[in-house]
């Protein structure tokens, strides 16, 4: 564990009737997404589950500037092997996301960056404040992001948007998320918290087997894109030649000496 890493939890948990909710509470580090951050989501959405919370509200703390830089880049690999592999910590935060038996809602204040916009685009129902912000970042490291991350972004947005998104990794504001249909509402910060809380509510009081089922009938739809052995084994060795690059390396030395990349293409 690095030295200044925090020791206390990096998350807050609560449940108010059935509606459980999780606070990211690591503001020191931006709420970037460090194995030990994501294993106390995991976990609370686990015991959530056990709990028969029948929503669960991910959230950051109130007026925050950035609700999570995304991936801890000094987590990634400096090279020759997969950063984003199957085992990837992401990964796991993810699936447990887009396989916990209830809706998940993502409630937005500040910049949503890199990894955290796969989290957030994993979630059933997305609400944001007008000051958040959505940009994919893996090009700016240097980073080949893996097939099934790429697949919850096809689900979230329309392919030419996710080009403009992943090709420029300029944000996207939340007024145009909205018109996109990436989210599905943008809500003044006064009101944000009050308007996802109805929301929740509205899904308590429904059938939570019917909502489960469907939750699950349409996870395995949005998932059915088919793809030959061949054509994966392509997609990988893609990918393999970006984590093996000289740009991969500059791009996270970059990071870590806070310092503009320079890359050469090779």
């Amino acid at each position: 564990m690095d030295a200044d890493a925090p020791r206390g939890p990096l998350v807050e948990t609560k449940i108010d009737g059935s509606i459980g909710t999780i606070v990211l509470d690591n503001q020191e580090r931006r709420n970037a997404l460090s194995k030990m951050l994501i294993d106390e989501i995991v976990k609370a959405l686990a015991q959530f589950e056990g709990q028969q919370v029948r929503v669960v509200i991910l959230r950051a703390h109130s007026g925050v500037k950035v609700w999570s830089a995304g991936h801890d880049v000094s987590e990634l690999p400096e090279g020759g092997r997969d950063p984003l592999g199957w085992d990837d910590p992401l990964r796991y935060l993810v699936r447990a996301i887009e396989e916990f038996p209830a809706p998940v809602i993502a409630l937005l204040e500040g910049g949503v960056w890199g990894g955290a916009c796969e989290v957030v685009f994993a979630c059933d129902l997305i609400i944001a404040s007008p000051a958040a912000t959505f940009a994919v970042t893996p090009a700016r490291l240097g980073v080949p992001y893996n097939v099934s991350g790429m697949l919850t972004f096809m689900n979230a947005c329309t392919l030419r948007i996710l080009k403009e998104m992943v090709f420029t990794a300029k944000p996207l504001s939340a007024e145009r998320a909205e018109r996109l249909g990436i989210i599905n509402h943008m809500v003044p910060a006064e009101k944000i918290e009050a308007f996802v809380l109805e929301i929740a509510q509205d899904i308590v009081e429904n059938a939570p087997l019917s909502i489960s089922v469907m939750k699950e009938q349409l996870r395995m739809l949005a998932g059915a894109h088919p793809m030959s052995p061949r054509r994966f084994e392509r997609v990988q060795g893609l990918r393999r030649i970006v984590y093996d690059s000289d740009d991969y390396e500059e791009g996270i030395q970059a990071f870590k000496q806070k310092r503009k990349p320079r890359f050469s293409g090779h």
